[in-house]
């Protein structure tokens, strides 16, 4: 275990034998699995106990078999066998489908396959683990490397996800960071927010088609006016109770943001869950700019497993995906190079023969205090050394790097 006064970093063992990193500063602990970066464990401090941020399915695979056969008629995908939390997605983003030929699963290689975990290391600054992971199909030929750190002082998972392609001609593919959050964090009266300034129902074809309260393929301004297929319309910035509906909604972030990012507030707790990540507007060449938010409501209706313990039964699973993307919903790389464009933000990114692009992304998940956020968060802010959250009565400021450079100065000592 290296141990450097607040920074602490450790290979365990969790649930069903999973390989695991644990890295831990002054108040937060995360947990990043080898089997699909799964971060089961993102924790902060609250009095005398410790309060998870992200969703533990109840239906997780704890008998550390592999996925076969068997399991296949309950859990349907070696992704729901595994799922926990956050976990990168790449080349593909939603659903499996078939690209040039080959059977992308789903959610891509990074989220199914098992990292490479490849070493940690600590200095004054910040702890961190490098793992890496190769293409098993030659047509797509790309290497992914990611590193997980945390900083003193700062209440953030930061990552960085290197694709680099190996191959002679360009890739176009998808990525994303599919942020989930669950109880004991995530309860009714939570309030959802982001950096997109339209929104979009995702259209008919999907998963979706059964469980939506929403318009299939409707557009709208606001999470606060969504509109109802039984008519009216709906404040979803607002997080229910397990009501028995799953819908997904995609935002456009603007081509001016300099920051993107998406939050959930619990005005209980006096606790924010922030996504941030570089913006269009700052992108340096190496940058990937997720384009999207994308919001999971999953509040019931999926009467089949896994997420009822039998076909037909009761949709045991509440949680929420504040998922931020560049990729054209959740219907798979095919989808997205076939569509191009979401509400004007291209839906793909290519990565040039023999180049590295780089997704740089952090989770701050903290305590404030005063009521300037129990409303949820209107705008956020990059500044010097912190991430500056503003409200409706107010703001608060909190100890961050959205510029990236500490990451940026990991990647450049792992080269």
């Amino acid at each position: 275990m290296s141990n450097n006064g607040a920074l602490r970093i450790e290979r365990v063992r969790e649930l069903g034998g999973r390989e695991a990193t644990l890295l831990e500063q002054d108040c937060i602990r995360v947990m990043v699995d080898d089997i699909g970066g799964m971060v089961p464990e993102l924790t902060n401090i609250q009095e005398k106990n410790r309060v998870n941020a992200h969703w533990l399915p109840w239906f997780r695979s704890s008998s550390g078999k592999p996925f076969g056969a068997v399991e296949e008629q309950f859990w349907k995908a070696n992704l729901l066998y595994n799922i926990a939390g956050n976990f990168p997605c790449a080349p593909n983003f939603g659903g499996d489908n078939d690209v040039d030929g080959i059977a992308l699963p789903p959610h891509g290689w990074t989220a199914n396959l098992a990292w490479r975990f490849c070493g940690k290391d600590s200095d004054n600054e910040a702890a961190w683990a490098v793992s890496t992971m190769e293409s098993p199909e030659a047509k797509i030929p790309l290497s992914f490397k990611k590193i997980d750190a945390v900083v003193s002082g700062h209440a953030v998972h930061y990552t960085s996800l290197a694709v680099s392609n190996r191959g002679t001609s360009d890739i176009e593919i998808c990525a994303a960071w599919h942020n989930t959050v669950g109880a004991p964090f995530l309860q009714q009266g939570c309030v959802i927010s982001g950096a997109a300034d339209r929104w979009s129902v995702v259209p008919r074809g999907g998963e979706f088609d059964t469980t939506t309260r929403l318009v299939l393929g409707a557009e709208f301004a606001s999470l606060e006016a969504a509109p109802l297929a039984l008519g009216g319309t709906e404040n979803i910035s607002l997080v229910p109770g397990p009501i028995g509906y799953t819908d997904m909604v995609c935002g456009a972030i603007p081509a001016s943001a300099s920051l993107g990012w998406s939050a959930l507030v619990n005005p209980f707790l006096k606790m924010a869950y922030v996504c941030f990540f570089t913006g269009a507007a700052a992108a340096a060449e190496d940058d990937v700019i997720l384009r999207f938010n994308d919001l999971w409501m999953q509040y019931g209706g999926r009467l089949y497993t896994p997420w009822a313990s039998r076909e037909g039964g009761t949709d045991f699973t509440y949680c929420l995906g504040t998922e931020n993307s560049a990729a054209g919903l959740p219907f798979g790389l095919q989808y997205a190079r076939e569509k191009k464009q979401l509400m004007g933000a291209p839906t793909t990114f290519r990565i040039p023969a023999g180049k590295t692009r780089v997704l740089r992304y952090g989770t701050l998940f903290v305590p404030y205090e005063g009521g300037a956020l129990d409303s949820g968060i209107r705008a956020a802010q990059a500044g010097s050394g912190s991430l500056a959250l503003s409200g409706k009565s107010g703001g608060a400021q909190f100890a961050a790097d959205p510029s990236f450079r500490i990451l940026k100065k990991i990647e450049a000592q792992e080269e």
